[in-house]
């Protein structure tokens, strides 16, 4: 008679951790989310139409989707370079350098938002030379994305540098010693390793600036129409008392951002499988 026995985990208390992760995810992510969805499915279509299809959302829409992602390929690019040095250099005030990166971590968003005004208005302390060349920052769109860039840095820096420091250089010294050039190198030998976690920086670059409030609504000047970011709208709705409107905008913007980080981590999927 054959006897069979249960493989159970070295490490004990999976059930009780199990269990705890699904609540603390469930209260604080789910109920959230299924309330918000259940209260915009109490509204008719037509008023649910009415209110995310106005000119003034849609406007906002482009400006709050386009420049979370415009900010995230800026990072993606420049992210990337400041690991690099990071990881592979060494210099006088490096660990300075390191800190200040998580800087957007630290710092209360609304007081990045009156630092950039401060810095990129007219009269700023870098705005007064980019009037020079009729270059505006502060209250235009422009400004949206600087802000954008300058909250998502960390994210792309902080998931690529752990893995430009598990990639021995011994792999780009071969490569060169084997006659290749400094970009077939990059390209054949250190971007494939670095794909994933370059992707993954990005998704996060983006998830954190298409839903940024504090550091854009001072840069931003909300102009209706122009510079008009959706959660200022959502927060305007709210304290209008019309919490319908705000939560079928907030539906909107959670079921795009969900589509567009499917599709980030789908495209991750796919290279870690041409890695492999």
């Amino acid at each position: 008679m054959a006897v069979f026995s249960r493989k159970t985990s070295v490490i004990p208390g999976f059930g009780l951790t199990m269990g705890f992760s699904l609540f603390y995810l469930g209260f604080l992510f789910l109920i959230p989310v299924a309330g918000l969805l259940l209260y915009t499915s109490m509204m008719s279509w037509e008023d649910f139409w009415k209110a995310v299809s106005h000119p003034q959302v849609v406007a906002s829409y482009k400006l709050s989707f386009g420049a979370a992602l415009l900010g995230a390929t800026i990072n993606l690019v420049f992210g990337a370079l400041v690991a690099w040095v990071l990881v592979r250099y060494a210099f006088p005030g490096k660990k300075i350098v390191d800190a200040l990166v998580d800087l957007p971590f630290a710092l209360p968003t609304a007081v990045a938002g009156i630092a950039l005004v401060t810095l990129y208005a007219s009269s700023g302390w870098v705005g007064q030379y980019l009037q020079v060349f009729d270059i505006k920052v502060a209250y235009t769109q422009l400004g949206v994305v600087v802000a954008l860039t300058y909250i998502g840095l960390p994210f792309v820096v902080r998931t690529v540098q752990p893995v430009l420091e598990s990639l021995e250089a011994e792999l780009e010294e071969a490569s060169a010693s084997l006659g290749a050039s400094r970009w077939t190198t990059v390209r054949r030998v250190v971007l494939p390793a670095l794909w994933p976690a370059l992707l993954t920086g990005y998704a996060l670059a983006f998830a954190r600036a298409v839903g940024e409030y504090g550091s854009v609504v001072f840069i931003s000047g909300n102009m209706p129409y122009r510079t008009e970011i959706t959660p200022l709208l959502i927060v305007a709705k709210a304290e209008q008392f019309d919490y319908a409107g705000a939560a079928a905008i907030g539906t909107v913007m959670l079921l795009v951002a969900f589509a567009l980080l499917l599709l980030i981590n789908g495209l991750q999927w796919w290279m870690q499988r041409r890695v492999l």
